[in-house]
């Protein structure tokens, strides 16, 4: 089974990039600044912070497919998974992303 997207981000001197990766070609990440503006300068990782949060809710709006499930856990999923985020560049896939937050759910024990 093919791991559907994937979501490569890296720093440059204009800030950090995201590239969503797929069938159809690549695009950038949307921000999802009509769900909630943490960070209006854009994306970070590697820490606890309005850029990380900023992040987390795009990877999971455009992973989850699932606007509201976005917002249920991404503050969580910053924590566990984007401010752990190393180096200058890095990569997830999809599947990733969905596994870190069903585990989150299960944590929680929330089924939605």
């Amino acid at each position: 089974m093919s791991e559907g997207k994937r979501y490569v981000g890296e720093r440059t001197p204009d800030g950090c990039m995201v590239t969503v990766i797929d069938a159809g070609g690549e695009r950038p990440l949307d921000p999802r600044y009509d769900l909630r503006n943490h960070s209006p300068d854009g994306y970070n990782f590697g820490y606890n912070g309005s850029g990380p949060s900023q992040l987390s809710l795009a990877l999971l709006a455009d992973a989850l497919g699932d606007d509201g499930k976005a917002q249920d856990h991404y503050q969580r999923f910053k924590s566990r998974v984007v401010a752990r985020l190393e180096g200058n560049s890095w990569e997830l896939s999809q599947a990733e992303i969905v596994r870190a937050v069903a585990q989150i759910e299960a944590e929680r024990g929330w089924s939605r």
